[in-house]
Formats: structure tokens, sequence, C-alpha cells
């Protein structure tokens, strides 16, 4: 929108702005504040490349908290293979379990850790079966959703949480492929939850190797293992 203004008073706004500006220009710098937040990253080491996320914790921090204490092996979780509860770099070794080309990829599954590529199921240490998509690390923590209508999902490469209904997020995460008009069923909707909105968590956007993301996808289900996550606050370049 454009507004006339007279030239008059745009020279006397000018003119009374001056004083304060050189006064402001004359105070010492400001120090830097060593408590400010910096940007944090994920860098997805993939058998196929990388692909580097700039997380979100302003708009999600429970859950940009959650992925980053897994991948960092500072959170306790419990193993749904041997049933014991550890710690350590819960990501690495697994795989991307779920796979759609044009929608998007999913991994996360603890399941899945040291798994040929191409499997389907692990076994607990007593021979059960269970197929990968079906775990997490022994606990569920709640959605961090807008409003109903907003659009989280309209730009590609964005990392979200995976869940099985409302308030169950767990561990197992996706990064799109497709977006906008093309995944309408990720955008939160109203619903009967407790929060009264439902959907997929969005926690970080890719800033690099998002070209990736379809060619794991292409792949096949089980056929790209995410080798490690680095956490980081530098700019990955995903070289």
């Amino acid at each position: 929108m454009t507004r006339s203004i007279l030239a008059g008073a745009v020279l006397a706004a000018l003119v009374a702005a001056a004083p304060a500006a050189a006064a402001e220009a004359a105070k010492p710098p400001a120090k830097a504040d060593k408590g400010a937040a910096k940007d944090l990253y994920a860098v997805f080491e993939t058998s196929r490349g990388r692909i580097g996320v700039k997380l979100l914790p302003g708009e999600a921090p429970k859950t940009v908290a959650n992925f980053v204490e897994l991948a960092t092996g500072k959170r306790e979780y419990r193993d749904p293979l041997s049933g014991a509860t550890q710690k350590g770099s819960y990501f690495d070794g697994t795989l991307f379990h779920r796979v759609i080309p044009g929608f998007m990829i999913q991994g996360g599954d603890p399941a899945t850790r040291g798994a040929e590529l191409g499997a389907a199921a692990g076994k607990t240490a007593q021979g059960q079966q269970i197929s990968f998509g079906v775990s997490g690390p022994g606990y569920q923590f709640e959605d961090e959703l807008p409003p109903p209508g907003t659009r989280l999902f309209g730009s590609p490469c964005v990392l979200a949480m995976a869940n099985a209904g409302p308030d169950t997020n767990g561990s197992q995460f996706f990064i799109t492929e497709g977006a906008g008009a093309r995944v309408p069923q990720l955008e939160p909707r109203a619903c009967t939850s407790r929060a009264g909105v439902c959907g997929y968590t969005r926690f970080g956007q890719g800033v690099c190797g998002c070209e990736l993301v379809g060619k794991v996808a292409k792949a096949g289900n089980s056929q790209t293992r995410l080798v490690k996550v680095v956490i980081t606050s530098t700019p990955p370049t995903c070289k």
C-alpha cells in the first residue's frame, strides 16, 4: 500500500531525526549478549549424502529438545529389541524405513538400527519379530501445532514428526519432498483432540542437500542408511 507524503514533511522528519542519529552513533557499541540463543542445525549424514536442516526451537521447543537430546545421547530411551533402558546416539545406523516418492522419507525407528538394507522387520531378544515403523523411544509427548488453517508445508524439505494420532510423538520423523497443494493432509486441521488441532509438528526446514530427499525416496523402503546425525550451530553446506 502506498501513501502520498509531502516533501516538506519528509525533510522535517529527516532533520528532526539527525541529532538523535548522531547521538546514537556516538554511543559505544553494545556488547554481544552471551546468553543469546544460537541457530541450531541437524546434519543428516546418509549413505547417499548429507541433508542439512535448520531446527525451529521457537516454533516447537519440546520437539527440538527431544530430537537433539536423542541425537546427542543425552536422553534415555528403551531399546525396542533388547528392552534395555540406555543412552547413545539414537539415530545413528538406522534406516529410512518408509519412503514415498513425491511425498516424504521417514526414519527414526530404533528397531532399524544396524538392520540390513532392504529389511522390513527386526527381532527382539526373545525372537519376536517387530515390523519397522511401529517402534519409538518408550515414551510419547504432545504435539506442538499452530491453529488450524496455518500453512506449515508450503515448501519442500520440511522436517516434521511422524505420529500415530494426536500427542503420540516419539522419535520417528519425516522430511518432505512434496509441498503445498501436493500435501494438504499434513497441514494443521481442527479435530476433537485435547488441543482441538491435529497434524504433524514441524520442527525444521532444509537448508542444503534437499535434492537427496527425492533420491532416497526413489531408492525404496529401507534402502538408505542414516549413518549419523550431527547437531551443530554452524550452518551446514552439505559438501
